[in-house]
């Protein structure tokens, strides 16, 4: 009888806990502890941004491929989300902080208008670091490409809750995305 019970129990409680999320999760992944440097040369770590709702991505400034792109959709999200109202954290991880200094974020930033008060660009780790930490926290690939100065990585954008979880990936390289990205922060964060 007692297995019976406790059986019951932890199907009320899945139950509870998934009626709490709003949206439709397709990962569930904790993220690394991290304490990086932004474009501002200051400090940015996890602890940061407990508390917040906050959309990843990993990109690098001399990408020649899907950086763009990216890079494009993720101001454009910040955009939607101004026009909504939406209080949520950008942050943009760099793969090739050897090139991507500070300074050189802080210029790529502008070129796309990015609002630096909800939008971070990440360096101050060397690549071996940023590799494990996306593929561990992220589950998203990085590796060098021995024949160039590009880096392969993950085009997703991964929304992470307040607890610091990963709940969820888009595909970064699609405008229509960032809808969804705005319509889910929308129910998460009302």
């Amino acid at each position: 009888m007692m297995k019976y019970s406790q059986v019951l129990l932890f199907t009320v409680l899945l139950f509870l806990v998934g009626c709490g999320d709003e949206i439709e999760t397709n990962m569930d992944e904790q993220v690394s502890d991290f304490e990086f440097t932004t474009q501002d040369n200051e400090t940015l770590s996890n602890k940061d941004l407990e508390g917040e709702w906050w959309v990843a991505d990993f990109i690098f400034t001399n990408c020649v491929t899907v950086c763009l792109p990216m890079t494009t959709n993720m101001a454009e999200l910040q955009n939607k989300m101004t026009q909504e109202g939406i209080d949520a954290q950008l942050v943009s991880f760099s793969v090739d902080p050897d090139y991507d200094t500070p300074e050189v974020l802080k210029d790529y930033a502008a070129q796309y208008g990015a609002d630096l008060s909800n939008w971070s660009f990440l360096t101050g780790y060397d690549f071996e670091t940023i590799k494990e930490f996306s593929i561990k926290s992220f589950k998203s690939i990085v590796q060098e490409d021995p024949s160039s100065d590009q880096v392969t990585h993950g085009t997703g954008f991964f929304l992470v809750n307040p607890e610091g979880n990963i709940i969820k990936k888009y595909d970064g390289r699609t405008s229509s995305e960032m809808d969804t990205i705005v319509e889910d922060l929308k129910k998460v964060t009302s």
